[in-house]
């Protein structure tokens, strides 16, 4: 599959939607969960703020939001992949039946402007068709002075240690165990997606020029994963 491909990816997304949570924990050995809590510990949401979760996927990190900030209300959760969300609204029915989920583009969300105080993106940029063009709907849809964190793989350019083990974790570790699960292929997209990702350099420059008034990366999981702090 060709990364930038929006409808592929909303169907490998729903077709993954029903093992992807169970797969995160293999994957990351749990730690997916500590970089997520990370995020919203540096971003800090306070209850009454209204908040959107962008590529949400199966709702985890809406969920975890709601958590931190002992309410779902003004939370919303949105994504392309329907059945994505189908697994979203299910987890979320008992304890945080108030988080509003979408079925929506990232890049045209149809929300309105100047209307959330934060958002959220984890492992969501990469599968946009336009890195750029989804800073600046997420731009769009913040109030001035709102922060942003969007959270992923770090994309490396050049010979590097540690694009040498991504690259060696992602071919002999993910793809493999997904086999098992008959899902080999769509896992195998992660390291084609990264082959043009930007780094967190440039996507600081990307969010400057998409009109954000401060952006910062900072880095964790030994280098492999990183943070994109942004102000409207």
């Amino acid at each position: 599959m060709r990364p930038g491909n929006t409808r592929a990816i909303e169907e490998m997304f729903n077709s993954i939607s029903s093992r992807y949570d169970f797969l995160n924990d293999i994957f990351s050995f749990g730690l997916h969960r500590f970089w997520k809590r990370k995020l919203l510990e540096v971003l800090n949401p306070t209850f009454g703020e209204k908040w959107i979760d962008i590529c949400c996927g199966t709702g985890d990190m809406s969920i975890l939001l709601a958590r931190y900030m002992k309410s779902a209300k003004n939370i919303t959760g949105l994504d392309s992949a329907s059945q994505a969300l189908l697994v979203a609204r299910e987890r979320s029915k008992k304890k945080y039946s108030s988080i509003e989920w979408i079925n929506g583009d990232a890049l045209q969300t149809n929300l309105a402007s100047n209307e959330f105080d934060g958002l959220l993106m984890s492992y969501g940029l990469r599968n946009l068709s336009s890195s750029y063009e989804g800073l600046r709907e997420a731009l769009r849809i913040l109030k001035p002075g709102g922060r942003a964190g969007i959270l992923d793989f770090r994309s490396f350019e050049g010979g590097s240690i540690q694009g040498l083990f991504q690259k060696i974790y992602l071919s002999l570790y993910v793809v493999p165990i997904a086999s098992l699960f008959g899902l080999g292929q769509e896992y195998s997209y992660i390291k084609k997606s990264l082959v043009n990702f930007p780094s967190g350099e440039k996507q600081i420059h990307l969010a400057l020029s998409a009109g954000f008034k401060k952006a910062e990366y900072q880095i964790l999981a030994m280098g492999q994963m990183g943070i994109l702090l942004l102000e409207a």
